[in-house]
């Protein structure tokens, strides 16, 4: 029960769908989703394949709770090998997808091969059909998403789509579903557009059995009141978004800045959750409408928001552009305080394009600043730049490079690769805000330790939601530990990291956690699924897939050299804030966090650590 127990394989070489049974052994070992769809891959891809090339695999997996009436029961994660990184990648998402794909009578799809021509795939319950393309060419994820709609006359199919950016091989292309939802980091667009394939639609007709049902119920209504009486589920995600954390990090001293060289902005207000909502234009309409849901969420932290056109001119764009996906903590910080931007309507633009034509606006935003800096130096300029001039604070700079990254014109094939590439291009590679390639996101760890020990360890690199230690370090959730201290960190980061595993695996978004512990979600799961599905079970379940990643990324070649932070975090000292004068304090903390894991000084599972796992 929970499983449809049914995948569908399509090999886009051959042109062929074929539907095959779940291996429910392994189900019983990884959950879902992150865990389930990492397992296949690990089995049946090659760890040292290129990522761009026709041997590597894109999965698109549900968990077991994803189309239930669990709070935020609608998550689904694309699992592949990361184009932007060369490790194991699984980026998440929300919207209505994930349901729509159980409601159809699928787990997951499994993509193999590439296509001579562009497709895309649609899934109606139990027909799957690979379309011709070739008209979907060029356009972005809205104007895709529609003409799919419009094609099949059904308003209520859901689209998961790449947009020009994924086409171009931007290597932090997204794949972006009901218009405004993302799974967002690692390049998996990059691999979905290697493939030919532009988009997956999905129409599901039937519904998710649990395995007691009247258990579920009683489980899932203790969860929502839980979250319903939490001041952070309850109250700050629904009015504020995640963008409720801008001045609270920046207030921290924690908010990288200007490309990590400071880490407080000034301009952080201007570009806060509260700027947000004050009233702007003629209209005193503020720039942020509404707030938004995805399937079965109680928590509704999406944001709706519009482009105040007296003071930021919109030319060109279709009606959908008068209000579309807001702006989320982590797009606000990488396109404002990483680049010292603090105009919200340029953010805001910014972020609007991101979404239309599917770019990761965190390692958008970074590889922008790290070019602002080259730039500023005098490493690159207006000859390399092709005329645009990439000062730190300049709103012009940025709209213009998200528009050329978009559309891998000009300067922007360049910031299409990622700070790394184009740091080590022209010589100056410490100046990339990145652990194994990918950008680290909106927290620093000099004045949030924690959060270094979770970036230099992530197996899908520099990642926040892997292990969300802020909770604790800045909002004291379950509980309280100091941010500067490095004391209890390792252990810290291993919970977080076992634990959000686990939450990735069972089809639930991660923003429960604010509330619920492990104690929470596995009565849910318990009375879903078969099997016996414990906190500790989960736990262990966690666990073991943090460890599979990690074979999988020592196989591609990665060691304990690459557990590492940019040379900035680690030898510049913050310059203000409660921070002040402190770096990473990471060579103290990796040494008991790999004693923690049960590995080697080389960072490699031990094989005592591999048997109690039964890896």
């Amino acid at each position: 029960m929970a499983w449809t127990r049914q995948i569908l394989r399509v090999n886009l070489t051959n042109g062929t769908c074929t539907p095959e049974s779940l291996n429910m052994d392994w189900a019983d070992k990884y959950l879902g989703q992150r865990g389930l769809a990492s397992r296949y891959l690990v089995e049946e891809v090659d760890p040292k394949v290129d990522p761009l090339g026709p041997d590597n695999k894109i999965i698109f997996a549900t968990g077991p709770l994803t189309g239930t009436c669990a709070s935020t029961g609608g998550r689904y994660s694309v699992i592949t090998k990361g184009p932007l990184t060369g490790a194991i990648a699984c980026s998440n998402s929300g919207g209505y997808w994930g349901a729509e794909l159980k409601f159809a009578g699928w787990d997951m799809i499994i993509f193999e091969g590439k296509s001579a021509n562009p497709v895309y795939l649609s899934v109606i319950d139990d027909k799957a059909t690979l379309h011709d393309a070739s008209d979907l060419v060029g356009k972005s994820v809205w104007e895709t998403d529609a003409a799919i709609k419009s094609a099949h006359q059904d308003p209520m199919m859901h689209v998961s789509t790449i947009g020009v950016a994924g086409e171009n091989a931007v290597l932090y292309a997204c794949i972006v579903n009901d218009l405004h939802r993302a799974a967002g980091r690692s390049g998996v667009g990059a691999v979905m557009g290697s493939k030919n394939l532009k988009a997956v639609a999905v129409r599901g007709t039937g519904g998710v059995a649990v395995n007691d049902p009247v258990t579920f119920l009683a489980a899932t209504a203790a969860g929502k009141k839980t979250l319903a009486e939490n001041a952070v589920t309850g109250e700050g995600l629904p009015t504020y978004g995640t963008q409720v954390l801008m001045n609270v990090i920046n207030e921290a001293g924690a908010l990288p800045t200007r490309n990590s060289r400071d880490i407080q902005f000034e301009g952080a207000h201007d570009i806060s959750a509260e700027a947000m909502a004050e009233p702007s234009g003629k209209d005193g309409k503020p720039n942020l409408l509404a707030n938004q849901g995805c399937f079965a969420c109680t928590i509704a932290c999406g944001r709706i928001s519009k482009i105040n056109e007296e003071h930021y001119t919109v030319v060109n764009k279709p009606e959908y552009w008068h209000a579309s996906g807001g702006l989320e903590y982590e797009a606000a910080w990488a396109l404002g305080a990483a680049t010292g931007v603090k105009d919200l309507d340029a953010l805001t633009y910014a972020n609007f394009i991101c979404n239309e034509q599917g770019i990761d606006p965190i390692s958008f935003g970074s590889t922008v600043g790290a070019a602002m800096e080259l730039y500023e130096e005098g490493v690159i300029n207006n000859e390399i730049t092709g005329g645009l001039e990439l000062k730190f604070g300049s709103a012009e700079a940025l709209t213009t490079a998200v528009e050329l990254t978009g559309k891998a014109e000009g300067f922007g094939r360049e910031l299409g690769q990622g700070s790394a590439r184009l740091c080590a291009k022209y010589g100056r590679p410490e100046l990339s805000q990145t652990v194994k390639g990918q950008e680290f996101p909106a927290y620093d760890p000099r004045g949030i330790q924690g959060m270094g020990l979770t970036y230099a360890t992530s197996n899908r690199g520099a990642c926040h939601l892997r292990s969300y230690t802020v909770a604790s370090e800045i909002l004291g959730i379950p509980e309280k530990t100091d941010p500067l201290a490095t004391d209890g960190k390792a252990g810290l980061v291993k919970a977080f990291q076992d634990a959000t595993a686990a939450v990735d695996s069972s089809g639930l978004c991660l923003f429960t956690t604010f509330a619920w512990t492990l104690e929470d979600i596995a009565p849910q799961v318990d009375a879903a699924c078969e099997g016996n599905w414990s906190p500790d079970s989960l736990l262990e379940c966690g666990e073991r897939i943090w460890n599979l990643e990690r074979q999988f990324n020592n196989q591609a070649g990665f060691t304990a050299a690459d557990d590492k932070l940019p040379e900035r975090l680690m030898k510049d000292a913050a310059k203000t804030g409660p921070a002040e004068g402190l770096v990473s304090g990471l060579d103290k903390m990796l040494p008991e966090y790999y004693e923690l894991r049960g590995w080697t000084n080389e960072g490699v599972p031990t094989n005592e650590t591999l048997s109690r796992l039964g890896l």
